[in-house]
C-alpha cells in the first residue's frame, strides 16, 4: 500500500547509519517523527493534510522502521535522544533545511525534545504528543503509573532478557503491548508495524528506553543545572482517554522545561494521529501555519 500518495521515499545517509524518509508537499519544511513501536507510518491519515501547506518529511527512527539499526552500546548513548535527534537534523541539512518546524509523537516527541535543546537554532516551533517530559514522568512514578507504563521498566532490564521474551510472541505482544482497539490503525499500517518489528528492531527499541533510563537522564539533569530551557514555541497535545490526562498535568509538566507553552487534550486515547487525525491536523495547521 502507498501510505503516502505523492510523496518520495529516500535513504538518507548520516554519519553512522542511514534513515529511512518520505518526502512530500509544498511549503515551509515540516518534520515528523514517530512513537513506539511504530514507524513514520503512524503518520499517513496526517501527513496528506500537512502536505497541502508544508514541505512535508516523516522518517523511521535510528532503529525503527527501514533506518539502520546498530547494536547498542554498553552505555546506551547510539540511542541516547541526542544521537537520534542528531540524526535528523543531519536528514533535515542533506535535504536543503536549516530551520523546520517539527512535532512529535511518543518517542519521537522525547527525540523532539531533546533537539530543540541541542539545535535550538534549527527548530521553528515545536509540538509534542501525548507525552510529559522524560524525567518528570521518571521521578513521579507511583503504583498507577507503573502499571500502565510497565514496559518502560521492562524494556530497559539487561539484554537479551526483554529482547528474548519479545521475539517469542512477537505478534502477541504488539498487540497487547500496543494497548489500543483493532480499529484504532489501517489494517494494513498494522501489518506494517508488526513487518517493521523484527529481532533488530526488538533490540533497538529496548536500547531506546535504556538510554532513557540512564545517559537521557544526565542530559535532562545537566539542562537543568544550567538552567537550559527549550525556547521556541511549544504545543502539546494528549489524549483526553489517555494516561497522560490521567496521571499527569501535561501543561505544567512542559512549562518545567520549556518558556512558552501551549497546549489542550483531544478526544482520543495515545495515538492521536491515527484516532483522531483531523483534529491533529488542524491543530498543527494552527500552531505552525
Amino acid at each position: 500500500m502507498d501510505f503516502f500518495p505523492g510523496f518520495t521515499r529516500q535513504r538518507i545517509a548520516c554519519a553512522d547509519i542511514e534513515i529511512n524518509a518520505v518526502i512530500g508537499g509544498n511549503g515551509p519544511p515540516l518534520l515528523l517523527l514517530h512513537g513506539y513501536p511504530q514507524t513514520h507510518v503512524m503518520w499517513h491519515r496526517v501527513a496528506p493534510q500537512l502536505a497541502a501547506h508544508f514541505t512535508v518529511v516523516a522518517t523511521d527512527l535510528r532503529g525503527y522502521g527501514d533506518s539502520s539499526k546498530p547494536a547498542g552500546l554498553s552505555d546506551h548513548a547510539n540511542y541516547s535522544k541526542r544521537a537520534v535527534a542528531r540524526d535528523q537534523v543531519e536528514v533535515m541539512h542533506q535535504l536543503g533545511f536549516e530551520r523546520f518546524f517539527l512535532a512529535g509523537h511518543d518517542r519521537g516527541g522525547r527525540v523532539a525534545h531533546r533537539l530543540a535543546l541541542d539545535h535550538p537554532d534549527c527548530v521553528r516551533r515545536l509540538a509534542v504528543l501525548d507525552i510529559s517530559p522524560t524525567k518528570i514522568m521518571f521521578e513521579q512514578t507511583d503504583m498507577a503509573f507503573a502499571s500502565a507504563y510497565y514496559h518502560w521498566f521492562f524494556l530497559i532490564q539487561p539484554a537479551p532478557f526483554p529482547e528474548t521474551v519479545i521475539a517469542a510472541s512477537r505478534e502477541f505482544y504488539m498487540r497487547n503491548g500496543l494497548r489500543a482497539g483493532p480499529e484504532t490503525f489501517a489494517p494494513q499500517a498494522w501489518q506494517e508495524y508488526l513487518r517493521c518489528f523484527d529481532s533488530a528492531t526488538i533490540h533497538a527499541s529496548c536500547e531506546d528506553y535504556r538510554a532513557a533510563a540512564t545517559i537521557d537522564l544526565e542530559h535532562d539533569r545537566a539542562d537543568e543545572t544550567a538552567g537550559r530551557k527549550i525556547e521556541s514555541p511549544l504545543l502539546v497535545l494528549w489524549g483526553e482517554n489517555g494516561i497522560i490526562e490521567k496521571l499527569f498535568d501535561p501543561i505544567d509538566d512542559w512549562k518545567k522545561v520549556a518558556t512558552d507553552v501551549r497546549g489542550r487534550a483531544l478526544p482520543a486515547g495515545h495515538y492521536l494521529p491515527e484516532e483522531v487525525p483531523d483534529l491533529v491536523s488542524a491543530a498543527l495547521l494552527r500552531f505552525f501555519g
